[in-house]
């Protein structure tokens, strides 16, 4: 059996953030052999700080996991290419997973269900760990996933359900509310929301990718 692909792309490279002055002097010796900052796609080696992240950011507001951590494994497992890690000098912050998915609409079946080769990605979760929040990393790995997911020249769509208040959140980066979601969990209902992507010819017009 082939390994999954993982894709390289302009948008996974690592970049420098200004370093605040309070910053130690042991954290400043580490940073010859750790990027400042890096995006990459994620591995199931990742799983358990993805799920440590999600479970703290999810189960204290609703209650659920958009994901169990058998579901993480297998989505890294079979998609990594479809998932987003931002990494601070080794350790991951904010992560985006996703998978194939091949209909109009996500229907319930979607939620642990990755279909190879789709036009379209259903985007499971985005969290940021609690010690980043209120930073704007959610809008910055979200906008960087979203110039990813151009390159790659199967896909068409991305989409999502989320709640009402997050509705404007993914409005600001350019889904579109497509409305009411079939998915459900518990008490929760959500909205589903779209986003077009150019495929092959947004990849023509884009050397880079």
């Amino acid at each position: 059996m082939m390994a999954p692909q993982v894709v390289s792309s302009p948008f996974l490279k690592p970049f420098s953030l200004k370093t605040p002055p309070s910053v130690s002097s042991s954290r400043r010796q580490r940073r010859h052999t750790l990027p400042a900052s890096e995006f990459r796609n994620l591995t199931p080696q990742d799983a358990i700080s993805v799920f440590e992240i999600e479970r703290e950011a999810f189960v204290s507001v609703s209650g659920e996991c958009p994901l169990t951590l058998d579901e993480v494994l297998s989505f890294l497992g079979q998609c990594p290419e479809l998932s987003l890690g931002w990494f601070e000098e080794g350790q991951l912050v904010a992560f985006i997973i996703g998978s194939g998915w091949d209909k109009e609409e996500l229907g319930q079946e979607a939620m642990n269900t990755h279909v190879p080769d789709s036009t379209a990605v259903h985007i499971h979760v985005l969290s940021v760990h609690r010690h980043c929040r209120q930073q704007g990393k959610g809008s910055i790995l979200l906008w960087r996933y979203l110039q990813y997911l151009h390159c790659l020249p199967s896909l068409r769509r991305a989409l999502l359900v989320c709640e009402e208040f997050l509705v404007p959140f993914y409005q600001k980066a350019g889904f579109k509310e497509k409305g009411h979601s079939a998915i459900s969990v518990g008490a929760l209902t959500f909205t589903e929301m779209e986003y077009q992507l150019g495929g092959l010819a947004y990849a023509r017009r884009n050397s880079g990718c």
